[in-house]
């Protein structure tokens, strides 16, 4: 990086840290003057027109993160291949769509599409990004290398420390055994067992027939008196008590209300996901994950959800070609079906932005199996190389940061230039984390920088401004 580039990257900084504090001035004058969140925000967007008011709208990025097991994430490889190896069009590579790829436009690096590739329509910024980051770790269910910023903080726990700046009901959420290592200041995620769970988690007894809150006026009376005891507390005004005091506000506010209905997975919701009483379990379960975080998305009910995925070990794939083509169109379907659900709702107080466009999702995984050799589909990957996936957002470039080629070479690349480079994915694999957790933060790189340490990320990020 040049120093140019760095002065740049310091005016971008300081100019978006000059929009935050104007952002900030702005929402306590109008809490001083009585004023709604929603009506702050259209004064932002009057004055200072839309991008003001989106970044006013919400501090943190929600996120969704989906870790594969036991071999499961080489189905990932189905839907963004390595670039030489889909180019090469050799049918004893593991690539399923010889001769359907396509290259996908607009992207800052070269990135392969196939049939079944999610979000093929989107525009180049709003494209995955692929980062050459960790280690194989072939037959584990809770992969940790391309998923740790640094030492004692894993990305998961750093997204949650980060998205306490945007306060929900249940801050982080992880479904099975789905790894969350944490860091400092993060919260203690709710561990529930399957998606179901996932939706007790808001079954309020209160609101159930017989309880106190049953009546909806009871409920509306009980939310009304809980925020006039806050608002007569004198503290509340306090930076340090207030995320408690908006949680708890939106407690008081949702526990009149039976949220399990509104979070079940119906069969409308499976079919539009693309799975059906005979897909397989695997595609299923995380179908129904995926429609369950989205309501919760909706609902603002939690910030992050961590979800296994795909523990099924596909040495086999291959060999039934129609078995692996549904497979792949399903989870290609039920990715882009969450991603559609969000896109349809708007977020609140925030103009023209819809919640999909908040939404950060990122894929990990223990080994992506050999992308060079489809019989057998070996766990062993060239150079021990590990790499994951992650839609940014619109914070991250896009396009693939190093990757595998036809002959077997590895390719690295350099975090602050986002240039290839003679790197192992696993020497990466913090600063990719870091950008993911960047993303997470909108931009904010001084949030990064409590946890990573690392060398410089400009060459994979977008800065604030851009």
């Amino acid at each position: 990086m040049t120093a140019h580039d760095d002065r740049t990257i310091d005016r971008d900084t300081q100019h978006a840290l000059g929009r935050r504090g104007l952002i900030k001035l702005a929402l306590a004058t109008g809490a001083a003057y009585g004023l709604s969140h929603a009506t702050v925000l259209d004064i932002l967007s009057d004055c200072g027109g839309v991008a003001l008011a989106d970044d006013a709208c919400t501090s943190t990025n929600r996120s969704v993160h989906i870790v594969a097991g036991d071999g499961g994430f080489a189905w990932f490889q189905l839907l963004w291949p390595h670039v030489d190896v889909a180019r090469a069009r050799n049918d004893s590579f593991a690539w399923h769509a010889v001769g359907e790829e396509r290259e996908a436009t607009g992207t800052d690096k070269p990135l392969i599409l196939g049939p079944q590739s999610p979000f093929r329509d989107a525009p180049g910024r709003r494209q995955i990004t692929a980062f050459m980051s960790g280690n194989n770790e072939t037959h584990s269910r809770t992969p940790s290398s391309s998923s740790q910023v640094a030492t004692g903080a894993d990305l998961f726990g750093v997204c949650a420390a980060i998205q306490t700046a945007t306060p929900s009901v249940v801050p982080v959420i992880t479904v099975g055994d789905a790894p969350f290592r944490g860091a400092p200041g993060a919260p203690r995620p709710a561990r529930v067992g399957s998606a179901d769970e996932m939706v007790s988690l808001f079954n309020s007894a209160a609101s159930q027939v017989g309880g106190a809150l049953h009546d909806p006026a009871d409920a509306q009376r009980f939310s009304a008196l809980y925020s006039g005891f806050m608002g007569l507390r004198r503290a509340i005004g306090r930076a340090t008590m207030r995320a408690g005091a908006q949680t708890g506000r939106q407690s008081a506010a949702l526990l009149g209300q039976n949220l399990a209905d509104r979070l079940r997975v119906t069969d409308a919701d499976l079919t539009r996901y693309g799975v059906s009483a005979t897909s397989r379990t695997q595609n299923v379960e995380l179908a129904r994950a995926l429609i369950v975080t989205a309501k919760a998305f909706a609902l603002r009910l939690t910030s992050q959800v961590v979800i296994p995925a795909f523990r099924d070990d596909p040495h086999g794939a291959f060999n039934d070609m129609g078995a692996l083509a549904r497979t792949v169109t399903e989870l290609g379907q039920t990715i882009d079906a969450f991603h559609a659900d969000l896109a349809a709702l708007p977020e609140p107080g925030c103009g023209t932005s819809t919640m999909a466009e908040n939404v950060v999702m990122s894929f990990h995984g223990d080994t992506p199996k050999n992308p060079l050799q489809r019989s057998g589909w070996p766990d062993g990957t060239p150079g021990n190389t590990n790499w994951c996936y992650v839609l940014g957002a619109g914070k991250l470039q896009t396009g693939w940061f190093g990757g595998i080629r036809r002959d077997g070479n590895v390719v690295g690349f350099n975090p602050t230039t986002g240039e290839e480079a003679d790197m192992g994915s696993g020497a990466t694999a913090n600063a990719a984390a870091a950008a993911i957790a960047y993303a997470v933060a909108r931009g904010d790189m001084r949030r990064v920088s409590d946890f990573y340490r690392g060398q410089s990320i400009g060459g994979l990020i977008y800065s604030p401004t851009t």
